[in-house]
């Protein structure tokens, strides 16, 4: 059944005449079923001809309810016109039927809508579709469903505000009104046409949830100045915006459309909206994955490493880090654009970590490839652990977003386990160091110490040393193993800073102390989960 009704008549009818696609006319129309935009445009097209020419004999087939029909003295004083009256959107000028072969040289080629510049037109064919297609299977993606993004140039909302106001006259004077927000969305009908077109073309669902987006921007410079006139009516509408590259954006114009007056607009802007000579151009076919979050922990074996690359003044200090040595692999196996490195604390380039290793997470940034499995996974982190001497990787996995809070969680929540080689100026024995074990749950306050200062705003931090064990070695050194709270400066806890953490074991032990090396044994969070081998 066609979607229009007889109530539709006069404005489908006053639509095509001033030049709109049959697509915009079910959106003036209200028509809300998917469905009626789907058919070939020509079709549609034909039908609105048919729709609009019919005689009493068709009345049952496309009306559901009868209005009054067009006034009588219109249609005799266009009897006689014929068909010079088409006009440049293949619409009849009149009701009467026209000559047949006029009105297939029309339909065969339309020109472009006044009000979607084309969008509902020729973007909505299946060989637009293919372009797209042809694209997103170039860039060899893995994706089992996609999401379909469109961004209309802006001038559109003021097009569709024209005809708004020619609709809403005309209605005005059969007694009937229509709201702005009734009219059937352009994105939105585009979007009913277009998804079922890539789902088959793709062999994959559409899915608002889904991670792989296929976008479009249109453009058309011809019209893009349609909606300057608004700056000078609305000015306070458009104000410059750093990441904008104009101030006519689509928020900003329907702010203005919606502050400005009826006379106003029609002083600027014609009504119905003037018909452009060229089509809008697809700027942009792009595609994206969504991200992947891979996490697992890390040991360092290097005191010659950094956690993160160690850049100066623009001067690299080392040829590598720990970050790299696990994302390059990462972000060749995943095909990833870029990624971003983060972890459960960090250790100072001299520091091992050792133990069941440091927590991290790895997001790679729109990967082409993201399904693995779990032998895949064991397989990529052996490839790691193989590359290099200074890392080692276990429980590599795939993770989500939200997972990854556990871990940022830890850096603050949770114990760390160091061990710490210490030097003193003046001998010790075994009795000396002995106190140090009897301390439980000893209170420090850690001003920012000076090398972080550069990096970390000045405060004065309250930690904890939950416990202590010391293992003496000779005369001025021994080894002491601590349980601290997470975020505790360790080496500032040796030797002081300066007087800026108080106590220090300098300080407990009245000596002048100083740390030689420093491991971290463990980092207690329960996260990623262990993999069995």
């Amino acid at each position: 059944m066609f979607a229009l009704t007889e109530k539709n008549r006069s404005i489908a009818q006053l639509l095509l005449n001033t030049g709109t696609c049959p697509r915009c006319v079910f959106r003036f129309c209200c028509v809300g079923s998917q469905a009626s935009y789907r058919h070939p445009y020509k079709d549609l097209l034909r039908e609105l001809h048919e729709f609009l020419e019919y005689n009493k004999e068709k009345e049952d087939t496309f009306c559901c309810e009868i209005a009054d029909p067009p006034g009588k003295r219109i249609r005799l004083e266009n009897m006689g016109e014929g068909a010079e009256n088409l006009n440049q959107n293949g619409a009849l000028q009149q009701t009467p039927v026209t000559d047949d072969a006029d009105v297939a040289m029309e339909i065969s080629t339309p020109k472009v809508c006044n009000v979607c510049l084309g969008i509902l037109q020729e973007f909505c064919e299946i060989d637009f579709v293919k372009k797209v297609c042809q694209k997103v299977n170039s860039a060899e993606y893995q994706f089992t469903s996609f999401v379909f993004s469109v961004s209309l140039p802006p001038q559109l909302s003021v097009r569709e505000h024209a005809a708004w106001l020619l609709v809403k006259e005309e209605m005005r004077k059969q007694g009937l009104s229509l709201a702005k927000e009734d009219i059937v969305q352009l994105k939105e009908t585009y979007k009913w046409i277009i998804h079922p077109l890539f789902s088959e073309e793709l062999g994959v669902p559409a899915d608002g949830k889904s991670l792989f987006e296929v976008s479009v921007v249109f453009a058309h410079p011809e019209t893009d100045e349609d909606c300057h006139f608004l700056a000078t009516v609305c000015p306070d509408c458009f104000k410059p915006a750093k990441n904008k590259q104009s101030v006519f954006t689509r928020m900003a114009i329907i702010k203005a459309l919606d502050k400005i007056k009826e006379e106003d607009f029609r002083k600027h802007f014609p009504c119905p909206p003037s018909s452009p000579k060229n089509i809008c151009a697809a700027l942009e076919i792009q595609c994206t994955n969504g991200a992947i979050f891979v996490a697992g922990r890390y040991n360092k074996y290097s005191r010659n490493l950094p956690q993160t690359p160690w850049i100066i003044d623009g001067e690299r200090k080392l040829e590598s880090s720990v970050e790299e040595l696990i994302s390059e692999h990462l972000m060749t196996a995943f095909k990833a654009d870029s990624f971003n490195f983060s972890s459960s604390g960090r250790e100072d380039v001299d520091v091992r970590t050792l133990g069941s290793g440091r927590p991290f997470a790895i997001e790679l940034v729109n990967p082409h490839r993201i399904h693995f499995t779990a032998m895949e996974m064991k397989e990529l982190q052996q490839k790691i652990n193989n590359s290099s001497d200074k890392i080692k990787v276990q429980d590599l996995q795939l993770v989500t977003r939200e997972a990854i809070g556990h871990m940022k969680e830890g850096e603050e929540e949770k114990t760390k386990t160091y061990s710490a080689l210490i030097w003193t100026d003046k001998a010790i024995q075994k009795e000396d160091i002995a106190l140090l074990d009897d301390m439980k749950e000893l209170k420090i306050d850690q001003k920012t110490p000076l090398r972080v200062l550069h990096r970390r705003p000045l405060a004065v931090r309250s930690r904890v040393i939950h416990t202590m064990k010391s293992e003496y070695i000779d005369d001025h050194h021994f080894r002491l193993h601590l349980k601290t709270q997470a975020g505790t400066y360790i080496k500032e806890f040796v030797h002081g800073d300066f007087g800026r953490t108080k106590p220090n074991i300098g300080f407990l032990l009245k000596r002048t102390a100083d740390i030689l090396e420093l491991d971290v044994e463990s980092v207690d969070v329960d996260w990623p989960p262990t993999l069995n081998d």
